[in-house]
C-alpha cells in the first residue's frame, strides 16, 4: 500500500492515494490505507504545498461513509477540495440528474463545492476536472 505521486510536466504532481473507497478491502487493509491517508494529511512536511483534494464519489450511490469523513475533514480543515462524481455514463438521464443533484446538496459538503460529472469511458468532465487543477494550481493549461 503506497501513496503515488505523479508528475505533470514539471508543473504540478498528482498525488493519488490508491485504495481509498475501495468497497471490498479487509479490515486490516482498511486500518493500512487509513493509517497512509492521516498520514499524509497529518505528519506531511509538504502540506503547504498542497493545493486541492479531488474527492471522488460514485455517482450510483453518493459519498459513502468514508467520503463523508473525508469531505468532513477537508471542510474543518479548510483544504481546497471539489468533487467528480464518477461512473455517470451508468446512470439513464433521470437518475443521473437526481443523483447529482443529491451529491451537490448533500449536508457534508460546504456551499459552493463544485460537483463535477465525470465518465471515463466518454470523456465527459475530463475539461472542466482539468479547468479546475489548473486554477488551483496556477497553471495555465
Amino acid at each position: 500500500i503506497t501513496i503515488n505521486f505523479y508528475d505533470v510536466d514539471r508543473k504540478l504532481f498528482l498525488v493519488d492515494l490508491p485504495g481509498y473507497g475501495y468497497a471490498k478491502r479487509t479490515q486490516t487493509d482498511k486500518q493500512k490505507w487509513s493509517s497512509l491517508t492521516d498520514g499524509y494529511f497529518t505528519d506531511n512536511p509538504n502540506i503547504d504545498l498542497l493545493r486541492l483534494v479531488i474527492q471522488l464519489v460514485d455517482s450510483r450511490v453518493g459519498p459513502t461513509a468514508d467520503d463523508r469523513d473525508m469531505l468532513r475533514y477537508l471542510r474543518l480543515a479548510s483544504i481546497p477540495h471539489i468533487v467528480v462524481a464518477t461512473k455517470c455514463d451508468k446512470l439513464n438521464a433521470t437518475d443521473r440528474k437526481n443523483n447529482l443533484a443529491a451529491i451537490a446538496s448533500h449536508p457534508i459538503l460546504a456551499e459552493g463545492t463544485p460537483v463535477i460529472p465525470f465518465s471515463s469511458l466518454k470523456n465527459e468532465g475530463r475539461n472542466e476536472l482539468w479547468r479546475e487543477i489548473a486554477k488551483f494550481a496556477d497553471i495555465k493549461l
